[in-house]
Parts: C-alpha cells; structure tokens; sequence
C-alpha cells in the first residue's frame, strides 16, 4: 500500500508562516507528478503547487504565488510547502498527491486534473485567523 503523510498543520495568524511536510515512499523521488491541494470547508479542491520529482522547476496556483515555496528534501524523505504571510482564505485541508504520469505537473495542467492524481495522503488542517 502507497503511503504519503502529510504533516505540520496548525493555527496561524495572518501573516505568520508555517512548513507543511508530505513524506513520500523513495520510489517517487523522480519523475512522478506531485503536488499540494487544499480544500477549505464548502468549496472545491484547488490546486497550490506541483513539481516533477528531482526536478528543479515547481509551479504554483496563482493564489499562493509570491506566498508559498515547495522544496523537496529527500534526506528526510519529504516534500515541503513553506506558507509565508498566510490570509485567511490558506484556511482548509491540505493534501499532497501523486500522479503517475509526470507530464501533468507540466503547463499547469495539474491543477484542473486533481481526480487524475493516483496517490493521496489524508490531509492536514490549516486555520488561519485574521
């Protein structure tokens, strides 16, 4: 069974930052679509960033540009999503996924084929207050 493991949700104020960590399985640290969604109470699963694994290049929905940085450490087996000055509107369940087919983290495609992503994690909370 794939396992991936989100960590590092919490309460945040605005403006304040926080570091989520998604632990992935060694056999995705290249070339796999992977990518960080959220989810926040009532709406639709959005998309907020995704990088072909051991690639350089990450991209971000246009909500979180600026805010948020994805890095992969596979020293410790995670992929990480640094929030700064977080808003209110960061507030929900975010979960990172992977997609088989590497091409979809390409031309931002990734961000309106979430259902096409084979592997998630359970999610964790974020509650940013203002």
């Amino acid at each position: 069974e794939v396992e991936l493991r989100e960590s590092g949700g919490d309460s945040v104020q605005a403006g304040g930052s926080l570091r989520l960590s998604c632990r992935i399985p060694s056999y995705f640290y290249r070339d796999y679509c992977f990518a960080w969604f959220r989810q926040a109470p009532g709406k639709e699963r959005e998309g907020v960033a995704a990088v072909i694994t051991g690639s350089d290049k990450a991209t971000y929905g246009d909500s979180v540009k600026g805010r948020f940085t994805l890095s992969q450490d596979f020293d410790k087996g995670t992929i990480d999503l640094q929030m700064n000055n977080v808003k209110p509107e960061d507030t929900g369940t975010y979960y990172c996924a992977v997609d088989n087919w590497f091409p979809r983290c390409k031309s931002g495609r990734w961000r309106a084929q979430d259902a096409s992503f084979h592997y998630w994690g359970q999610g964790t909370e974020v509650t940013v207050s203002s």
